[in-house]
């Protein structure tokens, strides 16, 4: 128990073990590999501990003729480390290389990837049909499974989860949310409305714009309802509902191209003048221009102003009516 540090010597919190000595010279030894301190005790080589210890132990028993030599811990052979390098291809395919046992074969398998063996040997491969994002989703997998057993992996930055959550992809797998959002910024960064309606395009084109594939893609998988379970109509009559609305929505703005081109070139001063209005000053200032009293007291209040010309300045065009 000692070698194999399931319960090293001084140990209080090591794992509870037991043996039981059932022939003269046979022992079984039974261990729990969770410690009293809550952990887990890691058991890769114990094998190769306990064979060792066993040696030794026969050989202090006089079973073997010859003992052999002791080896500490940290002189202990290490197993060899294949390595796997899954990288992405020009192709579109995902291939995972390297290690050719039957272990990291099945492991690939598990996680989703496709055996090849022929004259070129033992590859394994996604086919360039498969998505972005279970790509990505395969490869992480394949990646820490083959990891956990003590295979050295070298991972495309592109393929793993880990490392897709940067500001180039900041959702990760979720490639068409990023696009979209990418989309967004654009169109909040438009000055004009030639650039708001290019932004626009890629999300209200009729034929390739965002809001055709989604609804494209809401279609499919209400009919893919129904092919796989006839009896959920209404989950699938759903997602055949928010199909119909998003043609709605597009309906309602596919016309917009030509009021989006005017958007911020029509004519302000009305507006400026109904924000104006709100502010005392220019209030005053447009009613005393307007007003012919105003410009005759003005008049005559400047030195040297002849009468003729403030007379001549407020002199109505047609004679005023009675006032009541």
């Amino acid at each position: 128990m000692d070698a194999t540090g399931i319960a090293p010597e001084g140990d209080p919190d090591a794992c509870r073990w037991i043996a039981v000595r059932n022939r003269p010279r046979q022992a079984h030894v039974v261990a729990t590999i969770a410690r009293e301190d809550g952990s887990l005790h890691n058991a890769y080589r114990d094998a190769f501990r306990l064979q060792s210890e066993c040696h030794l132990l026969a050989a202090e028993l006089g079973h073997l003729p010859i003992a052999p030599q002791s080896t500490s811990r940290a002189q202990e052979p290490r197993m060899p480390s294949p390595s796997i390098t899954i990288t992405a291809e020009p192709s579109g395919s995902v291939s995972a290389k390297g290690a050719s046992d039957d272990l990291s074969a099945t492991l690939l398998k598990h996680a989703g990837f496709q055996q090849i063996d022929d004259w070129y040997g033992r590859r394994h491969r996604l086919p360039t049909t498969t998505p972005l994002a279970d790509q990505v989703a395969i490869a992480t997998h394949a990646a820490e499974m083959l990891r956990a057993a003590r295979y050295g992996v070298d991972l495309d930055p592109t393929l793993d989860t880990n490392e897709a959550f940067t500001s180039a992809n900041p959702l990760g797998p979720y490639t068409a949310g990023a696009e979209l959002l990418r989309l967004t910024e654009q169109i909040r960064s438009a000055e004009t409305g030639a650039d708001l309606k290019q932004a626009l395009d890629h999300l209200l084109d009729p034929e390739h714009g965002a809001l055709e594939r989604i609804r494209e893609a809401l279609e499919a998988a209400g009919e893919q309802i129904t092919d796989l379970d006839v009896e959920a109509f209404q989950l699938a009559d759903r997602f055949g509902f928010a199909a119909d609305f998003v043609s709605s929505a597009m309906s309602e703005l596919i016309e917009s191209d030509d009021e989006l081109l005017s958007v911020g070139h029509a004519q302000q001063p009305p507006a400026q003048t109904r924000t104006r209005s709100g502010l005392l000053p220019h209030t005053q200032g447009a009613a005393l221009a307007a007003s012919p009293a105003a410009a005759k007291a003005q008049v005559s209040s400047t030195p040297g102003a002849e009468v003729a010309d403030a007379s001549t300045a407020v002199r109505p065009s047609h004679a005023p009516g009675l006032r009541r």
